[in-house]
């Protein structure tokens, strides 16, 4: 139990003291510094795209001027998870989401090998590049920023664009088109300083309360659950406490803002653990950074939140949280908990029974006291809908898509704050 309590040889009365100073610092520091990550060319951010799928990203997202491979991402990342083999109730297919009509007309061989795969991503990434780009040029005229009318065109429809001269008045478009640029900073690398967060010291202040608090895993905190968290369930927790609603799992926390170097860190960023440092799809282990190379973090069963080193081999990077980029998360805000058997909530992250074996194995001695646990796959990603990619920018096709989507909206109900049908060409949350 004391090697528990004593981490690298800093006891907690002077680590809660550390984070005490830190919490005013934070404030101070949020309320000084300025940033950013405008300027120079997008790239992407450190394995914030699968590795498998970087090249592709990187190179179709610069298709034409008004997309960026970072917004090409969160396109891919809103509407399947990177997932290839995504179908959506809609029948929208594949990692881009296209419906079977529009494939057909856009569906590009982007690997060239003959064939026009919607479920291959060497097919489908540059068709959506393409599409993209093929919406920008059939909205070019119409006034306001380029990107954000190919955005509206992709999701209510060129024609809406054009009839209304930029961003149309339905607010699901409307949403559609924050949604898609504020995620993209989360895709994007940044060019210079990341600006501090003005909630990171409410967080460290309220995971700094749990110190000492046993792990639970699934754990969020509730009355049934004794208060006890597992590592996302805690920073969720802490930064729900200061108005943020971040998603429930860590490799979806991971994209709720800008990325921070190791040597950018400060107070109340979020900090990473994997076993492939080239997937953020793969992370399995969060924490609140507190300064000074420690985290707070709720490391695995039979132990208790505590202060944490990061500095080990499976540090895989850190995000600075924002409420813009954590409200444009797919997977935000969280859901309720399944109810058990017993009818009370399971609290689970995912549908796995058992807990994962342990992959960050504590080390002998007080060198790095009890290193973080592995939460293994029950970090899992929740399983998110894609869209269908409708809005045809060829003429009689896409006058009839915007009038198959007002008719749809109309018998769903739906209808955007000026009475005008809001078009959706994608399942957001």
């Amino acid at each position: 139990m004391k090697k528990v309590l004593v981490v690298g040889g800093i006891g907690i009365t002077t680590c809660l003291g550390f984070v005490a100073l830190l919490f005013v610092g934070t404030l101070a520091a949020a309320g000084s510094m300025a940033g950013g990550t405008a300027g120079g060319a997008v790239g992407l951010a450190k394995g914030a795209v699968p590795a498998q799928y970087q090249d592709l990203v990187q190179k179709w997202g610069n298709l034409c001027p008004a997309i960026n491979p970072a917004l090409l991402a969160a396109q891919l990342y809103q509407e399947s998870g990177f997932d290839p083999k995504a179908q959506s109730p809609a029948a929208a297919q594949g990692i881009a989401q296209f419906i079977p009509g529009t494939w057909a007309t856009h569906g590009i061989d982007g690997n060239k090998d003959g064939v026009r795969d919607v479920w291959d991503p060497r097919d489908a990434i540059p068709s959506a590049a393409y599409y993209d780009c093929e919406l920008a040029k059939y909205v070019k005229d119409a006034p306001g920023d380029p990107t954000h009318n190919m955005l509206a065109a992709y999701n209510a429809g060129p024609y809406a664009v054009i009839k209304y001269g930029g961003v149309p008045p339905y607010s699901e478009t409307q949403n559609y088109v924050k949604t898609i640029t504020d995620l993209s900073k989360s895709f994007a690398r940044p060019v210079t300083r990341v600006e501090p967060s003005k909630q990171a010291a409410i967080a460290i202040n309220y995971a700094q309360q749990k110190l000492g608090t046993p792990y639970l895993w699934g754990g969020t905190g509730t009355a049934e659950q004794g208060g006890r968290f597992d590592c996302s369930g805690l920073t969720q927790a802490a930064y729900r406490k200061a108005g943020i609603e971040l998603p429930r799992v860590a490799n979806d926390q991971y994209n709720a803002g800008p990325h921070p170097s190791r040597e950018e860190l400060l107070p109340g960023d979020l900090v990473f653990f994997s076993d492939d440092l080239t997937n953020s799809r793969a992370i399995r282990h969060v924490g609140i950074y507190v300064g000074g190379g420690y985290m707070i973090d709720a490391p695995r069963t039979g132990a208790v939140i505590r202060f944490t080193r990061i500095d080990t081999p499976d540090y895989f990077g850190a995000t600075r949280v924002t409420a813009d980029g954590a409200e444009a998360l797919p997977t935000a805000p969280a859901e309720e908990p399944e109810n058990g058997p017993d009818g009370k909530p399971e609290g689970k992250p995912d549908e796995q029974a058992e807990e994962p074996a342990d992959g960050r194995q504590d080390e002998a001695g007080d060198e790095a006291g009890d290193e973080a646990g592995d939460e293994g796959a029950g970090e899992s990603s929740d399983e998110t809908s894609g869209g269908d990619a409708d809005g045809s920018p060829d003429g009689t096709a896409g006058e009839a898509a915007d009038e198959r989507g007002a008719r749809r909206a109309e018998a769903e109900g739906r209808t955007d704050q000026a009475g005008e049908p809001a078009v959706s060409r994608a399942l957001t949350s």
